[in-house]
């Protein structure tokens, strides 16, 4: 094993070597990516904001006699339309998986370039994985600022690269940061906060971000749940336990939409048909066959309970956890690192799927599905009508492309390339 990483070290070693001249690009839309997965006709700006929530649970030091009250500090990242005219391209510095080692990444997207006027925009609120960032979704946060959105990533505290703390501190703030920067983004001033059009507005989770979006779209968590000796201490998980005061009031009527990637949480226990059923809003999940992390028969369990909405789930054939979200792996993190006893590459990767791919796949259908429940494009809804496993569908054209009666291959997918992907649809009531 030691002689395998060895090599590993040295091959990335020698890729490193270039990484002078190479570019951890986010913003990649592959010549074969599906059609509404391209960039759309807005320039994008963005800007890192802070905000600080007053009077919350210090989870970090929380015991059964002591529950302490602290203002808890978020970071954000804000993507947005531009004005017309702004340059395109900048660039973003941050940490790979292990905490330390700096990485640059390039974007569509221009520094505190000056935002578009004359129209309001949906906003859409992404949340990472534990542990992640602000960036590890960036590439859909540039991708739908580009057609009409206000995008906002949250660095959560107690949940970062750089700040891994206590897992009780995420099951509990996941929901509760999502609903709290929305409310800071209405109350923003200047011309960012006049383009923010926070009544319409879609979540989009990863892994214990989906966890936390489940919540915030109606999903109260189990009793069980709130008394795990690993999880949140002193019982304060109750806040979302189902059916409470304190749950209800979290739900938030200006979300309309959330998708849910790799959702945690079924596995382990935190829902159960009362819950499920409590979701309200529509919902798209996307997972991996193979995920032994958040574990696929457990989000099917998930996708099947949610009873009480009309909802979607996009399957990677033979993906595991990473399907769909992470950006490409930074081209620093084919190295091993000391502190960490796998190759960062790992958390960013699939060992099936090539991620810019996945990462086009998502853009596509996060499009479709933010566009009919957020902008009320009715036209986006046949994207989302398509036959449950692409591998059967049929193609039906002309020499002009034309399609014929007979088919039925995946809306916005050229021949061939929906190839490992299945689309389930289940109405609200089944």
């Amino acid at each position: 094993m030691r002689e395998q990483i060895a090599a590993i070290g040295l091959a990335a070693g020698l890729a490193a070597g270039t990484a002078a001249v190479a570019e951890n690009r986010i913003d990649r839309i592959r010549p074969d990516a599906p059609e509404l997965a391209a960039f759309g006709p807005h320039p994008i700006g963005v800007q890192t904001l802070t905000f600080t929530h007053p009077g919350q649970h210090d989870i970090l030091n929380t015991t059964a006699d002591s529950q302490p009250i602290y203002d808890r500090p978020l970071t954000v990242e804000v993507w947005y339309p531009a004005a017309p005219g702004t340059e395109p391209g900048g660039s973003y510095r941050t940490v790979l998986r292990d905490g330390a080692t700096e990485v640059t990444l390039q974007g569509h997207a221009a520094r505190a370039a000056e935002p578009a006027t004359g129209a309001r925009f949906p906003l859409v609120v992404i949340s990472h994985g534990y542990p992640g960032n602000r960036f590890l979704l960036s590439h859909l946060g540039e991708n739908l600022a580009s057609k009409g959105y206000v995008t906002v990533s949250i660095d959560h505290t107690d949940s970062t690269y750089s700040d891994q703390a206590a897992f009780g501190s995420t099951l509990l703030n996941r929901p509760i940061d999502q609903r709290f920067v929305i409310d800071q983004m209405a109350a923003l001033d200047g011309p960012l906060g006049d383009i923010t059009d926070v009544s319409q507005t879609g979540v989009i989770g990863y892994s214990m971000g989906g966890y936390g979006a489940l919540i915030f779209a109606g999903a109260g968590v189990t009793q069980a749940s709130t008394e795990y000796s690993w999880g949140t201490p002193a019982g304060l998980l109750s806040r979302h336990l189902v059916g409470s005061d304190s749950h209800k009031a979290l739900v938030d009527e200006r979300v309309k939409a959330v998708i849910s990637i790799g959702p945690w949480g079924m596995n382990t226990g935190f829902w159960d048909a009362t819950g499920l059923a409590g979701v309200e809003k529509p919902v798209m999940m996307m997972a991996g066959s193979a995920d032994d992390v958040s574990k696929y028969p457990a989000m099917r369990q998930i996708f099947e309970g949610m009873v009480n909405t009309d909802r979607h789930l996009l399957t990677f054939e033979a993906a595991n956890h990473n399907a769909a979200a992470p950006m490409p792996a930074p081209i620093e993190s084919w190295q091993p690192v000391e502190t960490l006893d796998f190759v960062p590459f790992e958390h960013y990767a699939d060992a099936v799927w090539d991620t810019n791919r996945m990462n086009n796949i998502a853009q596509h259908f996060a499009t479709a599905f933010m566009d009919l429940h957020l902008k009320g494009a009715k036209d986006k809804a046949a994207y989302l009508e398509v036959i449950p496993r692409a591998a059967d569908g049929v193609v039906d054209t002309d020499d002009a492309g034309k399609e014929g009666p007979g088919h039925t291959y995946w809306k916005g997918f050229a021949p061939r390339t929906a190839q490992g992907l299945t689309f389930e649809t289940l109405p609200k009531g089944e």
